[in-house]
């Protein structure tokens, strides 16, 4: 594995252990060259998934775009990390489980709405004003008060 700091091809594990449900292995890792830590993760690939966008495109899953957006929702709000990663983790493995290779962006935004409405009420109203592009108060009123019922 390559230092991220040295670029130096170099390196030794440290640590090892499971994480994300025992679906991925977190592995602290030390440069032999600089001495700097840095941590890697070992995931199944599984077959690539295509989201389909609202406007007709195509593109592959990019798991890191997804973890983004809830990153940004989640932003200055006490959400640990832990569960941020949790959370797109399960996103992924639904999407995976599904017998479809094509996915609607629809979709995903969906399963992060559900999963952010039970972990911030914050990050779920700011990530649902950007996705659902609310048009005016009222419609974000709206969603507010299907929250708090």
């Amino acid at each position: 594995m390559k230092c991220p700091y040295c670029d130096s091809v170099n390196t030794s594990v440290t640590d090892s252990r499971p994480t994300d449900g025992d679906t991925a292995i977190r592995r602290r890792r030390t440069c032999d060259v600089c001495g700097k830590r840095f941590t890697t993760y070992e995931r199944v690939e599984h077959t690539p998934l295509i989201v389909k966008k609202k406007d007709g495109s195509r593109q592959s899953f990019d798991r890191d775009k997804v973890m983004t957006g809830i990153l940004h929702a989640c932003e200055k709000r006490r959400v640990p990390l832990d569960e941020i990663e949790k959370i797109v983790s399960d996103i992924e493995n639904a999407l995976s489980n599904t017998n479809d290779k094509e996915i609607s962006s629809t979709m995903i935004g969906e399963y992060v709405l559900e999963n952010l409405k039970h972990l911030d009420d914050v990050a779920f109203i700011r990530f649902a004003s950007v996705y659902r592009s609310f048009q005016d108060v009222d419609s974000f009123m709206q969603e507010i008060e299907k929250l708090i019922k």
